[in-house]
């Protein structure tokens, strides 16, 4: 059995059922178009969900928009709490996106997003995110 075959069987198989008188009362379908609808509403819901950008990566663009502006370079670093660094991890866990974690030589840790490296600084409030700077 070919390809050709499959997909032309199928074809038919679905136009045949088309044309067959529908046996179905009019209260029952719709009540398949509202499950329908409703499953469809559902994947909506998840994919917009899936799409939103977490507060921390906001807060955390915004430092780097600004840096961007200035220099025309992304900054090399962003110092950031304990509650933001959590929620970058979290966010990258939740998407399935790679960590890229390391422990600096003065014993402080840090987390690539995107072009810019964050430091954590849990001796800050946890929701601090500090200005955009270079290494040098």
């Amino acid at each position: 059995m070919n390809r050709r075959s499959i997909v032309q069987g199928g074809l038919l198989g679905g136009v045949a059922a088309l044309m067959s008188p529908q046996s179905a009362s009019s209260s029952q379908r719709a009540g398949d178009d509202t499950a329908i609808a409703k499953a469809v509403q559902d994947v909506r819901d998840v994919m917009q969900q899936a799409l939103q950008v977490s507060p921390e990566l906001s807060r955390i663009r915004e430092q780097q928009r600004t840096f961007l502006k200035a220099n025309q370079k992304f900054p090399d670093f962003i110092e950031v709490g304990t509650s933001v660094w959590e929620g970058v991890y979290d966010w990258h866990v939740r998407h399935q996106q790679p960590l890229a974690m390391t422990r600096m030589g003065d014993g402080r840790y840090a987390m690539a997003v995107m072009f810019t490296t964050l430091i954590l600084r849990p001796d800050q409030n946890e929701t601090y995110v500090g200005f955009g700077f270079d290494a040098r």
